[in-house]
């Protein structure tokens, strides 16, 4: 049978938030909603941090800044993104992000196909949209290595 979509609303300040490697992650559409064609998050990060460099071996990641700056490091290229960038990266594609600003940066950040946007509620902690979240902590590095495989993605050295 095949599934009907229905319309989505997300008003502001809803979503769901978790605190994960030091930043705030609220997925505001997922693969259930979109029929598994993509998932849109928002990321709230702070000064000075970023993720560990990455691939993604299932999905395509697409980058929106709309505050704050960041350093996309895209294989061996580096993209300063401010406001209003948009940076697209392939799977496949060692990537990572840092907060060069002395401010939170805060982006929409989309998977396609979704599946990637349930890593953040399997081992993220509960959170509020656009707080700041705790310091990264070893368990949440861990708990990334952990689920790894089950969501198609490994860690790298850069």
């Amino acid at each position: 049978m095949e599934q009907t979509l229905q319309p989505v609303h997300v008003p502001p300040g809803s979503g769901d938030t978790v605190f994960f490697l030091g930043d705030t992650y609220t997925t505001l559409l997922s693969g259930a909603q979109s029929g598994g064609t993509f998932a849109l998050l928002e990321a709230l990060v702070p000064a000075q941090t970023g993720p560990p460099p990455h691939i993604h071996h299932a999905e395509d990641e697409t980058f929106i800044l709309l505050e704050g700056v960041l350093d996309f490091h895209v294989v061996d290229d580096v993209h300063r993104a401010e406001a209003d960038s948009v940076i697209f990266v392939p799977r496949g594609t060692r990537h990572h992000f840092s907060n060069v600003g002395d401010r939170h940066a805060r982006m929409l950040f989309m998977y396609s196909p979704a599946g990637m946007e349930g890593m953040f509620s399997e081992i993220g902690s509960p959170g509020t949209r656009g707080t700041q979240a705790p310091p990264l902590s070893a368990s949440d590095v861990e708990a990334l290595g952990r689920v790894a495989a089950k969501y198609r993605f490994s860690i790298v050295p850069d």
